[in-house]
């Protein structure tokens, strides 16, 4: 079996039930997948389809064949599953299983999805203050504006008692899905769906509550959120509240990296510490607004690396009060620091 051409899907399944089902997902989703009927087969077209969906009978052969870890993998059923599905999903490193007939419009939404090209989830980056007032939902917009610049981006507000995500953008007056409304909603959401619903400028889609309203959230609609938008963009920027429930810890675990806002004083650096405590190690750094302590007490308070410092910067009040965002230029210190921080991921730097 030849590679599969780009953009084409791979199904492998030797259950005729099964494979007819997907075929049908696929035409109504105007795809048509590449189909390998054995799991030695499937191996050819692993790596260069931008996803793939196994049947349940052939999944444990498959996971025997030891094909390399990738995004974008799914074990499929007619009917339901073994006992055993789970493990064998895990042994492939399969994001999920789904169970057709009642996944098939899920299917079909992950084939639709397909259709704009893109082949690799959204990196990720995480924005929270290690204290208050120290301007992480600032930097957070910094972010979405430097990646908007670059390719198609997303700003998710994930504190409901924050200033609102699209009024420090000057965007609360274009029109646009809130998560008020995805609050209220359930089942799948595709990406492209959620890309054209959000308020967008300039290459940047937000999504925060509307002005004025307590601000809920409800984890399945992060979930399918936090997954349509991965899908959906390039880069995907969520500002994190500086409390710890079950909602943030999985944000925080499909996050690349996470910026920790801190003034580099004692007071400002032991509150960071507190926040940052339990985030993974590797992936958290610190971003020190203003002058204070200096590298050595830094690192002595807080045990946190500093990924960058930047001096406060002037007009920002100014820009964000006529709707251009923090970034009114992209030579101020704000920008220097948002392409800095988003470039070792996601090559933003180049904004």
């Amino acid at each position: 079996m030849e590679a599969n051409p780009p953009g084409t899907p791979l199904v492998v399944t030797a259950d005729e039930r099964l494979l007819d089902e997907l075929l049908r997902l696929g035409a109504a989703a105007g795809v048509t997948p590449e189909v390998a009927p054995d799991p030695v087969a499937g191996l050819s077209g692993w790596a260069s389809a931008p996803l793939v969906l196994v049947g349940d009978d052939v999944a444990a052969a498959l996971a025997e064949l030891r094909p390399p870890r990738r995004d974008g993998v799914h074990v499929v059923s007619w009917g339901g599953f073994p006992d055993e599905a789970m493990r064998t999903a895990l042994a492939l490193g399969a994001e999920n299983v789904a169970e057709l007939p009642q996944s098939g419009e899920w299917v079909i939404e992950q084939l639709t999805d397909l259709g704009d090209g893109r082949r690799r989830r959204a990196v990720t980056v995480g924005v929270v203050a290690g204290s208050g007032g120290a301007g992480a939902s600032v930097l957070a917009a910094a972010m979405g504006q430097v990646a908007g610049h670059v390719g198609p981006a997303a700003l998710v507000d994930l504190d409901p008692l924050g200033p609102g995500l699209d009024r420090v953008l000057g965007m609360e007056d274009r029109p646009g899905v809130r998560w008020d409304e995805l609050c209220q909603t359930t089942g799948r959401l595709g990406a492209a769906a959620l890309r054209e619903s959000l308020p967008r400028r300039d290459g940047l889609g937000v999504l925060t509550w509307y002005a004025g309203r307590r601000g809920v959230l409800q984890p399945f609609a992060v979930r399918e959120v936090l997954s349509a938008a991965q899908r959906g963009h390039d880069v995907v920027v969520v500002d994190l509240p500086r409390w710890r429930d079950a909602i943030a810890e999985e944000v925080v675990a499909r996050c690349d990296r996470v910026a920790v806002v801190a003034r580099p004083t004692v007071a400002g650096l032991a509150a960071a510490a507190r926040v940052a405590a339990g985030l993974p190690d590797g992936r958290v750094g610190l971003v020190l607004r203003g002058s204070g302590l200096d590298e050595r007490d830094v690192a002595r308070v807080a045990e946190l690396p500093v990924w960058s410092r930047m001096n406060d910067q002037r007009g920002l009040l100014e820009s964000m009060e006529l709707g251009l965002g923090p970034l009114r230029s992209r030579r101020t210190p704000l920008a220097r620091t948002a392409r800095g921080l988003l470039a070792p991921v996601a090559g933003a730097g180049a904004a």
